[in-house]
């Protein structure tokens, strides 16, 4: 399946007006379970260490920045992507909104454009994206000061994707590659010059059933025919409660599998 026509079909929606937007942002924070666990790991990481300065790293629409901007106003917020008309919405939006503590702009994360500038980086589903990630955690490496974060959020190869066998392909066509397994994200950060402090595992057994239930049907059935977006209200009037309660269990769980990666990193 193909995610980025779905997504610009999303951005000239919540481009209509902030309304649609905040809206849109309150829809993935509450569908997506990823935003649960990384909001989480975001919120122990900022109340917890002095963290003045943050990169969103592949901030796509925006979400986050939004979150961290709202949440803890003191934070200064650099916000980057590859896709330039996601930054000139984003950016659009946020100064509408007099969000002034978060800056977008256009970058490659693969080449090393910052050095010893932030406290805190926040890759959620992007390495998965990126042939050269060993290049892009370096750039991660340099771009933090001393003791600063790292906060990786990404498929693993459990099941990530939805890529269960050798054979399989993954659920998302942009991906080039199904997802992480827990030795080589911690070669690949370690090798990089980061300390590994924690890696969960999300998308357990009842996340997993409420990703296909939540995310993984719907997406499927707009990519054949966008008019499933009108039957939309009824598929989830039926299904969200039991959605919602499955993501719940694996929030509250602690997974000893998952289809999904949330790494917590320093640099020493």
């Amino acid at each position: 399946m193909k995610y980025d026509p779905i997504k610009e079909i999303l951005g000239k929606v919540v481009r209509i007006s902030p309304f649609l937007r905040k809206l849109f942002y309150k829809v993935l924070g509450l569908m997506f379970l990823r935003e649960w666990h990384v909001k989480r790991a975001l919120h122990a990481v900022v109340t917890n260490h002095p963290i003045r300065s943050m990169f969103d790293a592949g901030t796509g629409f925006g979400q986050y920045s939004y979150y961290c901007a709202r949440h803890f106003p003191d934070l200064n917020i650099r916000a980057v992507d590859v896709k330039t008309q996601q930054i000139n919405d984003c950016s659009a939006f946020f100064s509408g909104a007099g969000i002034s503590n978060v800056v977008f702009a256009v970058e490659d994360l693969t080449l090393p454009l910052h050095s010893n500038e932030f406290d805190l980086i926040l890759s959620v589903d992007v390495m998965e994206h990126i042939p050269d990630d060993v290049t892009v955690f370096r750039n991660f490496y340099q771009a933090l000061r001393n003791g600063g974060f790292l906060l990786v959020n990404t498929p693993s190869t459990l099941g990530g994707s939805d890529v269960h066998s050798p054979g399989d392909k993954s659920f998302v066509e942009e991906h080039v590659r199904a997802g992480y397994d827990e030795t080589e994200i911690r070669i690949k950060l370690e090798s990089a010059g980061f300390l590994i402090e924690q890696l969960r595992f999300t998308y357990g057994r009842w996340g997993t059933i409420a990703w296909r239930l939540g995310i993984k049907i719907p997406m499927l059935s707009l990519n054949k025919s966008l008019a499933f977006f009108f039957l939309l209200p009824l598929y989830y009037l039926i299904t969200l409660p039991f959605t919602l309660l499955f993501m719940y269990l694996d929030y509250r769980a602690d997974n000893k599998t998952g289809t999904g990666l949330l790494v917590t990193a320093h640099k020493s």
